[in-house]
């Protein structure tokens, strides 16, 4: 009886083993050889250091959705056809009478990625997208937050796949934000390099965002 309940549950098990999903690409690179590479390079006492992909939040602002309701509808449609996720709008946190902007207001849209279906959309950006961008010379490293986190922004949405040219009512552009457990920059940017990112070999000069005035202004 035991030997019949124990052939019962092996046979379980294999369906379910064939049965189940596979494990995205990029996700099983990161687990089989970027956790010993980054081990090994920063030499790191406990394995639990070794930074991760947390999530990532992709961002597209729609600033005349505030007049038309279609253009707003517009850049859901392209975000879901993009990450296979619906997104949700983003709204305006205070009113601002210079842009006709009233305090939430719907001005965008915004998904939030993760497990496997984070994992899918970076090998698709990484491997697809990306090198379908006219003229694409890498991306600049120098736009980490401090804590290992990195953003970028993409100009237009035709380069992914996803996305029918001959459909678009018009060019929309997002940012991307890599959010990881890296402790600092420098191990932020060794994971993302192990990942794909095409970095440059020289970054652009960054320019002075209006935050990056407003601190150093309050500095002195």
């Amino acid at each position: 009886m035991a030997r019949k309940n124990a052939d019962a549950g092996l046979a379980v098990a294999e369906v379910a083993q064939a049965t189940a999903p596979e494990m995205p690409r990029l996700k099983k690179k990161y687990r089989e050889e970027i956790v010993k590479a980054l081990h090994d390079e920063f030499n790191y006492d406990n394995p639990m250091l070794i930074p991760g992909l947390t999530k990532i939040v992709v961002n597209m602002g729609v600033g005349d959705a505030a007049n038309d309701r279609k253009i707003l509808d517009g850049a859901v449609k392209d975000l879901t056809a993009i990450t296979g996720q619906k997104p949700q709008t983003t709204k305006a946190r205070k009113s601002i009478a210079q842009f006709h902007l009233r305090e939430g207001q719907a001005i965008g849209c915004h998904v939030t990625l993760r497990g496997d279906r984070m994992w899918e959309f970076a090998d698709r950006l990484l491997s697809l997208a990306l090198p379908r961008i006219r003229d694409f010379r890498g991306l600049n490293s120098n736009q980490f937050d401090g804590h290992g986190n990195y953003t970028f922004g993409l100009t237009e949405q035709v380069m992914f796949l996803e996305i029918d040219q001959d459909k678009i009512d018009r060019v929309r552009g997002m940012d991307i934000t890599f959010v990881t457990t890296a402790r600092n920059n420098e191990e932020g940017r060794a994971l993302l390099k192990h990942l794909g990112f095409p970095f440059k070999a020289i970054d652009d000069a960054k320019v002075p965002s209006a935050r990056d005035f407003r601190r150093n202004g309050n500095r002195k």
